[in-house]
C-alpha cells in the first residue's frame, strides 16, 4: 500500500521560508518521479514544481522553490523561500511512475499525499 505522507507546513510571515517534506512508503521510491501540487481555497489545484526520479527538476514559482529528494530516505522535500500570501494553499505531493515523459498534469499522478496548510500572512 502506499502512502505519502507531508509535513512541515504552518503559519509564516511573508518573506519568511519553509521546508515541506514528503515521505514515502510502498513503492520503490527511487523509481517514481516525484510532483508538488498547490490549492487555494475556491481554486483549482496547480502544479508547482516536480523532480524526476533521476534527480532532473525545473525552476518554480520564479525561482523561489526548489524540490530535492532523498532516495535513502524515500523523502522528497520543497524548499520555500522568499514566502507570498498568494502561496498560501494545501500543499500536496504526488508521485508517478519514472517511465515515461514527465507530466505536470495532476491527472497523471495515481499516488498522493493527504496536504499540508502553509499559510503567509503580510
Amino acid at each position: 500500500q502506499v502512502q505519502l505522507v507531508e509535513s512541515g507546513g504552518g503559519l509564516v510571515q511573508a518573506g519568511g521560508s519553509l521546508r515541506l517534506s514528503c515521505a514515502a512508503s510502498g513503492l520503490t521510491f527511487s523509481n517514481y518521479d516525484m510532483a508538488w501540487f498547490r490549492q487555494a481555497p475556491g481554486k483549482e489545484r496547480g502544479f508547482v514544481t516536480f523532480i524526476r526520479w533521476r534527480g532532473t527538476t525545473t525552476d518554480s514559482v520564479k525561482g523561489r522553490f526548489t524540490a530535492s529528494r532523498d532516495n535513502a530516505k524515500s523523502t522528497v522535500y520543497l524548499q520555500m523561500n522568499n514566502l507570498k500570501p498568494e502561496d498560501t494553499a494545501v500543499y500536496y505531493c504526488a508521485a508517478r511512475d519514472g517511465r515515461g515523459l514527465i507530466s505536470t498534469s495532476k491527472n497523471d499522478y495515481g499516488y498522493w499525499g493527504q496536504g499540508t496548510q502553509v499559510t503567509v500572512s503580510s
